[in-house]
């Protein structure tokens, strides 16, 4: 594959990159025991969620030190906290990581079972960004893409150009109906709309009928 063009640095530059599922990771540093956890969350109320799950999960652990970034961009809401590590050693560490790797609407929390030795001010830094690291490294991405959904009505005759067509804007058929004729629940990036319907109505010569359903929705495809 040769180097992309400019257009399509600018359109890579554009890309939002989200976790794709949750993901767990684990150190060991001195006997103290570091679990990392981490999640997709596209509001506080999913981080908060998040969190108090994962409290609850590992309720005899010593410390959940949690971090999240939500949002992207110039509107980011960020939050951390040490949760009775020594002040500034644990949720900064962890947030600065996420701050770092490019990644938005992601909610982190590292769960510390002490070893017995105390690690010290800058061991306990170091721990939780490499439990965060550790986590993030093996965190499946995806990118968020905002799209609309529509619904197109067409004959059973054009049918499968249609489909070929949808699947070319890099559109998904989320939902057929064949009664009369084809009715097509789809979902299109915003970034492909605006010659969308004009486009379709010219490949079904003008008896293709296009209602919008949800004029923004976020969609998150593989990175």
């Amino acid at each position: 594959m040769g180097k992309p063009d400019d257009t399509t640095r600018s359109e890579i530059s554009k890309q939002i990159f989200v976790p794709a599922k949750e993901c767990r990771a684990e150190i060991v540093v001195i006997n103290s025991r570091f679990v990392a956890n981490a999640a997709p969350a596209f509001s506080v109320e999913e981080a908060r969620s998040f969190i108090q799950r994962i409290r609850n999960e590992f309720v005899s652990a010593t410390h959940h030190v949690p971090a999240y970034l939500i949002g992207y961009g110039t509107s980011i809401i960020e939050h951390c906290n040490d949760d009775g590590e020594p002040a500034g050693t644990a949720g900064k560490p962890i947030l600065s990581v996420l701050k770092g790797s490019g990644i938005g609407n992601i909610v982190v929390v590292v769960v510390r079972y002490f070893g017995g030795t105390k690690l010290g001010t800058g061991g306990l830094v170091k721990a939780y960004q490499q439990a965060t690291k550790a986590v993030l490294a093996a965190l499946p991405l995806a990118v968020q893409v905002k799209a609309c959904e529509l619904l197109c009505v067409v004959g059973y005759s054009d049918y499968q150009k249609v489909q070929r067509f949808i699947e070319n804007q890099d559109g998904t058929i989320l939902a057929e109906d064949f009664s009369d004729r084809v009715i097509l629940q789809v979902q299109i990036p915003l970034s492909g709309l605006a010659n969308f319907e004009q486009t379709l109505r010219n490949l079904t010569h003008g008896t293709a009928a296009v209602t919008m359903l949800n004029s923004e929705v976020i969609v998150l495809r593989p990175a």
